[in-house]
């Protein structure tokens, strides 16, 4: 009896640090929704590649901030177009809500170069940056807590991206411990796709993982994040610019939409749906070439949906 008692009590205990982390459950191209594994537990084919653990990736040197805790590669590669809806839907460790709401969401891509993104190496990927997520307008509230609340989050691809493979690298950092030096939680994802079309734009410029962050980035070690209305800086590179190619010219993709400040106008939306995500809202249009690195919003076009749960 005193062995079950121990048992329970332990079991018990494990509950909050299980529900304390988590991983990316699903994603959803164009609607069409495509189930993850549980962190350890692969029981299909999937276009997400499986990570051991739902613990978080610490330090801005940690080689597993390619694509998540020791990442392998996934079975699927899946089509996408340009401009295509890209949904992201995490969850908690035991399987409930996303358990953090402080933070940003990052967006990056790499061409899987001279494989097929089921066969590619992500320690050699050469990522750029798509789309960013921090605090809302009312300059307190992140984005991140409509996750934590049940919803998806969705941002669109390049209009003028070159046909072929990618890693969609779609990342939560949580800030909560932020406040102390190493505190960052990261939590990368990696899901395998392929771009169909005849688009012509190439970054403008690439990043590695590990290499682009450092441990004291403004927007990693961040001691006023509990500050309401303090400022935010996103970290790692601008969004990137696309340069059409043979073009000398640093012509940026003309259907990318941005926002050089939170504002009501392109404010993030919560809307009811069914399990499988529906409809999306969007607002905002514009350039991304010329945001600054520490605006609000910067993107192409993302929203945040409820899913039910």
């Amino acid at each position: 009896m005193r062995c079950a008692s121990t048992l329970l009590v332990t079991l018990f205990a494990a509950l909050p640090y299980v529900a304390a982390h988590g991983y990316l459950k699903s994603v959803a191209i164009d609607g069409k929704t495509y189930e993850g594994n549980v962190p350890n537990n692969p029981t299909g084919d999937s276009p997400i590649r499986l990570i051991n653990d739902i613990d978080p990736v610490k330090g801005a040197s940690n080689p597993n901030l390619s694509c998540g805790q020791n990442a392998q590669n996934a079975a699927l590669v899946v089509p996408a177009n340009p401009g295509s809806t890209v949904s992201f839907a995490w969850a908690s460790g035991n399987g409930g809500n996303w358990p953090h709401n402080t933070g940003p969401m990052l967006t990056y891509m790499a061409a899987c170069e001279g494989t097929t993104c089921d066969k590619f190496d992500a320690s050699g990927a050469k990522w750029f940056k798509v789309d960013q997520a921090g605090k809302k307008s009312d300059g307190s509230t992140w984005v991140q807590q409509d996750v934590m609340n049940g919803g998806t989050y969705s941002m669109t691809l390049p209009e003028n991206i070159v046909p072929g493979d990618y890693l969609i690298r779609h990342e939560i950092i949580a800030l909560q411990l932020a406040v102390s030096m190493g505190g960052a939680e990261f939590y990368p994802s990696c899901t395998q796709v392929r771009v169909s079309g005849n688009g012509n734009g190439a970054p403008n410029a690439t990043v590695s993982f590990p290499g682009a962050y450092s441990d004291s980035d403004p927007g990693i070690f961040d001691p006023n994040v509990y500050n309401p209305g303090s400022s935010y800086t996103f970290p790692g590179p601008a969004i990137a610019a696309f340069v059409i190619q043979g073009d000398n010219n640093a012509a940026s993709n003309t259907s990318a939409s941005a926002s050089a400040s939170a504002s009501s106008s392109n404010a993030v939306s919560i809307s009811a749906s069914s399990t499988t995500p529906s409809s999306t809202s969007t607002a905002g249009s514009g350039s991304c070439a010329g945001m600054s690195n520490g605006s609000q919003y910067r993107r192409f076009t993302r929203v945040v949906r409820r899913r039910a749960v």
